[in-house]
């Protein structure tokens, strides 16, 4: 289960399903290349009851050595940082400790680095600016099993996915990935004969992929496809 946690709700623990809410002691480290905002942080955690920090880093090097020494149960870990970024450093600690909970801290939202922070593991992504009330709640959900993305991030993985999703219908008028490829070849001015040799395929399978491309877009000829596939950038003059 994912809790999406905005930030004017972060700050409320309470809103959090009672299970996220630990009553065991949960060990932290905590990693940041920035002294003043890895001190400040760690000091802060620690006076919170229930919560001990057992160390910090400044890189990724360091995060992995901290996960094999001190086996902490959460890692705070900032995304960009010399020597191994944190989403690399998360791959080989969850390779090696998989039960580790790791949140990825980002001083902005970047769907790249929250899609590639996910694939390598981290249960949490959560924005820097986010509360103290509401960084202690992610540590908490964490811990319980939960994954947990503040929702401003989410948001903006699900705008980007949306518009992907309705530039790609427009560019390519709902073609398959194959009809596309072949309206491509089709504008630079290949005929079906040549076509099935550079793809290795039959000229019959590629006169009924162009039938297809033309009943999809509804066009007749190939200069209506040239000035699609220029029209929609799927080919340059």
């Amino acid at each position: 289960m994912t809790v999406a946690i905005d930030e004017w709700v972060f700050a409320q623990v309470s809103s959090l399903p009672a299970q996220v809410q630990s009553l065991h002691e949960i060990t932290l480290a905590v990693v940041d290349d920035q002294r003043l905002f890895r001190e400040s942080i760690a000091a802060l955690l620690g006076e919170e009851e229930l919560l001990r920090v057992v160390g910090t880093g400044s890189n990724g090097l360091e995060a992995v050595e901290l996960a094999q020494q001190a086996r902490p149960d959460v890692i705070l870990m900032d995304i960009k940082m010399p020597e191994l970024n944190g989403i690399e450093a998360t791959r080989q600690i969850k390779v090696e400790f998989p039960e580790t909970r790791v949140i990825l801290l980002a001083a902005m939202a970047t769907d790249d680095y929250v899609l590639d922070g996910l694939s390598a593991g981290a249960n949490g992504f959560i924005l820097k600016d986010s509360s103290l009330d509401g960084l202690i709640a992610a540590i908490r959900a964490v811990y319980s099993g939960e994954q947990v993305i503040a929702s401003s991030i989410t948001r903006r993985m699900v705008e980007m996915l949306e518009r992907q999703t309705s530039e790609k219908h427009q560019r390519v008028g709902g073609l398959s990935e194959r009809e596309v490829e072949l309206l491509r070849l089709i504008a630079k001015g290949m005929l079906a004969k040549e076509i099935a040799r550079t793809l290795s395929v039959s000229e019959k399978t590629v006169r009924n992929h162009i039938s297809s491309i033309y009943r999809k877009l509804d066009m007749y000829d190939r200069s209506q496809v040239v000035i699609y596939a220029l029209k929609h950038g799927l080919v340059d003059l």
